[in-house]
């Protein structure tokens, strides 16, 4: 290229348009009450719409679309192959529907108690406890049944790495353990570095598996990998400390739930640790690791992931 010809910007909103049309096709498609092949009955019209109420229609699809930049950036070639490509848009929606049914769990009356979810009632609230209870165990069921097709378009050992990825990330080590540390420190005021540490499981576990389950379906090189796991760590963090701001800073109907919740539960977060100028200038230094992460992986193609850190940070919703 002429080094006088600037390179073409990257349409950050473009590129997110185009992969969140296909996943929210693909969930609507695998949430679904049709009967799968080789069993005979199909599966509680009443379950499965508090499952969709849950998934469809509402979030910013950030753990996808992370998924879907990484495969993209670990990619050799411009010209994606089939099966690593459906092996991604498999993993974004796995990723999701983990994300989806946490949420459902976490704003019931024994953890967070809350009535308001993406702007609408949440699920509970909706379709009763039992009825989301249960949509949140067939949500994380589905996740791993996606990750792990019949046909032959994902190898079998993608599958069980993928796997792999997902359930340390939402398990006692990652996601879910976090929420119980987090239901124990209400009323209590932890150093910054026991806060870091709830939050790098409860929320930033989950963000950095969506990276490295992306890349999982790429072809990184061992650099690469360990820059990706840099610039998901960093990322993960950086969106619970905006977070932690928005819940102070916004108001319900910016954020699409209740504003304020946390200070009313008494919960500990960065802004009452730190205070509101601190957090502030943390979530930059946060967002400037992730950038210099991506800088030094050597990958061809960063922009969705510089995009996606930038976003997240600079968010007001």
């Amino acid at each position: 290229m002429d080094p006088r010809v600037s390179p073409p910007s990257f349409d950050l909103p473009a590129w997110s348009h185009a992969h969140l049309v296909r996943v929210e096709q693909a969930l609507s498609k695998w949430v679904t009450t049709e009967t799968p092949a080789g069993v005979d009955h199909s599966a509680p019209a009443a379950l499965v719409a508090a499952m969709r109420y849950a998934v469809l229609d509402g979030g910013k699809r950030l753990r996808p679309l992370l998924v879907m930049a990484a495969f993209e950036a670990t990619q050799t070639s411009p010209v994606f192959e089939a099966p690593a490509s459906v092996a991604a848009l498999r993993a974004a929606c796995a990723v999701e529907l983990i994300h989806a049914y946490s949420l459902v769990h976490d704003d019931m009356p024994c953890m967070d108690n809350d009535v308001l979810r993406r702007g609408k009632p949440t699920v509970h609230v909706q379709f009763g406890e039992a009825s989301a209870l249960l949509a949140g165990d067939a949500l994380q069921a589905l996740a791993f049944e996606l990750l792990t097709p019949e046909s032959p378009e994902v190898p079998a050992e993608r599958q069980a790495r993928l796997c792999r990825q997902l359930a340390r990330a939402a398990g006692s080590g990652g996601m879910a353990g976090g929420q119980a540390i987090d239901l124990a420190s209400v009323g209590r005021t932890p150093t910054e570095s026991q806060l870091r540490d709830m939050h790098r499981l409860k929320t930033g576990a989950l963000l950095q598996a969506s990276v490295m389950m992306g890349a999982a379906c790429g072809d990184p090189a061992p650099v690469a990998l360990a820059a990706l796991q840099t610039y998901g760590a960093a990322m993960g963090l950086a969106f619970q400390v905006v977070d932690d701001i928005l819940d102070v800073t916004a108001d319900s109907a910016t954020l699409g739930k209740t504003a304020g919740k946390d200070a009313d539960h008494d919960k500990p977060t960065y802004v009452s640790l730190l205070g509101l100028a601190r957090s502030t200038d943390y979530a930059q230094e946060l967002l400037a690791q992730a950038l210099q992460a991506l800088e030094s992986s050597g990958l061809r193609s960063t922009q969705a992931l510089q995009g996606l850190a930038k976003m997240v940070v600079n968010r007001s919703s």
